[in-house]
């Protein structure tokens, strides 16, 4: 084959680029016949069905003025509504933000302003928590997918909440609208953890997504039947990312509103689930059941664990119980996937016999940096770096910020760790302060701050403790105010009122001082230490 001439190329038209939302909708409108979506209900949607439901929901968005610029921001559980409407704002060119169940509707209100929302969404299994979101937000429109239990835009509790997009959309075409989407134009923002009270928010863009779909999804065999996706944790984290995934290669996905360990052992064994992600604490919790050891699991081709530090003695029980189909996955919202281990991997351990988080994927680079930026060697500890084409645009609205962790197309990923000679990842520490729990991330400034609004604390210190499954928990020491002596539960329900339950702390320590390291900082090492003492 004759490679074009310099002419040639430049009288060759560019190659269309098709958004992941395209991509997934006419994989579905290919084979409409096929389950696409099972609901938690058991309702079986075909992927005729679901492509038209939001195709002719794009149309009606884009009908009310959604387009690029403007921010759909969705209240939504795992329905097959949150799936269709994620599609149909990126098919519209609008970016897409999630409100994340376990935050506090005043967290979730801050977000909802500060992403200029154009339309906020609602679905049946947040309409309840609606009424007092709304009483907080100013947004130009809210509007529900489904009618409310009550009747349309009802929250159950005759509180108007909105008109019914997807009745009002029935007329509108069933096919994908005419909106050009570039890979540079904006897809979304995440919000993880922040210092300022409000997480932050990770703008990411079509063209990085996109690219993950260019590739075999699962590490299919010859034969294998379409992959079979039990999304039993939030499609807002990263069974959305594999729901996706799953539509696009022919797949199907089994929704199940949350991780019930009891449900999720029954769906695999009925629906012949071939794909599951879990954090490692929910994996403990499968390995745990009474049920596990009646259930069939043959059908398992792929269980993805990730998201914070496992523990090598229960991954070593998962891979006698659920044979080689376990694979880790390292990465975070700003970077995409950075890492993998594969199920015949699982025997490296690092120095402090922590598992290895894999090698880095292909087209992405890693990087273990000295404190004065220097490239380390093999075996040297430092700060993991990372550069690919699949790195966040930046913080939204926070250049600053953004400037700090992205240098020269390299990003600070804030994890501390080292190369084998085989060129396997271990992480072994965190360089920001960061206590990873299920549901998200907790800085501890923010609950600290906080907290020393509270009448009967004087001081205190957030920091996260592992358990003997490497999971961590919240943890605060407390120094308590004159004549006062606060106790556990009305710590845990102020937090919870004003932050949301993911940052409530589950242990309390009284204190007569904050201990301080050499440079005046809280010794949460010590305090750590203290905390795990038997």
């Amino acid at each position: 084959m004759v490679a074009p001439s310099a002419e040639e190329e430049v009288a060759m038209p560019a190659r269309e680029f098709v958004s992941a939302p395209a991509l997934i909708l006419r994989s579905l409108v290919s084979d409409p016949h096929r389950r696409a979506v099972t609901t938690a209900d058991g309702v079986e949607i075909t992927g005729g069905d679901f492509a038209a439901a939001t195709y002719r929901l794009a149309h009606e968005l884009i009908a009310r003025g959604v387009g690029r610029g403007a921010t759909v921001t969705l209240l939504t559980g795992n329905t097959a509504e949150a799936l269709s409407a994620r599609y149909a704002s990126g098919l519209a060119g609008a970016r897409v933000v999630n409100l994340y169940d376990g935050m506090s509707a005043p967290v979730l209100a801050e977000i909802t302003a500060s992403v200029d929302t154009t339309v906020l969404l609602v679905d049946a299994e947040r309409y309840a928590g609606a009424a007092e979101l709304l009483s907080l937000i100013d947004v130009p429109a809210v509007l529900t997918l489904g009618p409310g239990p009550d009747g349309p835009g009802s929250d159950g509790a005759g509180v108007a909440i909105g008109e019914d997009v997807i009745a009002a959309s029935a007329g509108r075409p069933a096919e994908e609208p005419a909106v050009r989407i570039g890979p540079d134009d904006d897809l979304g923002i995440r919000h993880t953890g922040g210092t300022t009270g409000i997480p932050k928010g990770i703008l990411s863009l079509h063209g990085p997504y996109r690219s993950a779909f260019d590739f075999p999804y699962g590490d299919p065999r010859p034969g294998d039947e379409p992959p079979r996706l039990l999304a039993a944790t939030s499609l807002a984290h990263l069974a959305g990312v594999l729901s996706d995934l799953t539509l696009h290669h022919g797949g199907s996905v089994v929704l199940h509103r949350t991780f019930d360990p009891a449900q999720v052992l029954a769906a695999v064994e009925r629906e012949r689930i071939t794909d599951l992600w879990v954090l490692p604490p929910l994996l403990y919790q499968l390995l745990d059941h009474p049920d596990l050891a009646r259930t069939d699991l043959s059908s398992l081709r792929r269980v993805s664990y990730g998201g914070c530090a496992a523990s090598p003695t229960r991954i070593r029980e998962a891979l006698k119980v659920f044979g080689p189909v376990l694979v880790s996955g390292y990465g975070m919202s700003e970077a995409q996937n950075i890492a993998m281990l594969g199920p015949t991997e699982h025997d490296r351990i690092g120095h402090g016999g922590q598992l290895s988080v894999g090698r880095p994927l292909p087209g992405v680079e890693v990087e273990i940096h000295g404190a004065d930026g220097t490239v380390l060697p093999t075996g040297e500890q430092g700060e993991v770096h990372v550069r690919s084409d699949t790195l966040m645009a930046g913080y939204w609205k926070q250049p600053e910020l953004t400037a700090r962790v992205l240098r020269d197309g390299w990003l600070d990923t804030g994890d501390i760790g080292y190369f084998d000679a085989d060129g396997y990842l271990y992480l072994a520490d965190r360089l920001k302060d960061l206590i990873i729990v299920v549901g998200g991330h907790v800085y501890p400034s923010e609950v600290e701050d906080l907290l020393l609004t509270h009448p009967a604390i004087a001081q205190c210190a957030v920091f996260g403790v592992r358990d003997t499954q490497e999971s961590e928990h919240v943890h605060v020491a407390v120094v308590p105010a004159p004549g006062q002596q606060p106790r556990l539960e009305e710590v845990r329900a102020f937090v919870t009122a004003r932050k949301g339950r993911i940052y409530a702390p589950e242990a309390l320590h009284l204190v007569d001082a904050i201990p301080l390291t050499s440079v005046g900082k809280p010794d949460k090492k010590r305090l750590r230490a203290a905390a795990s003492a038997p």
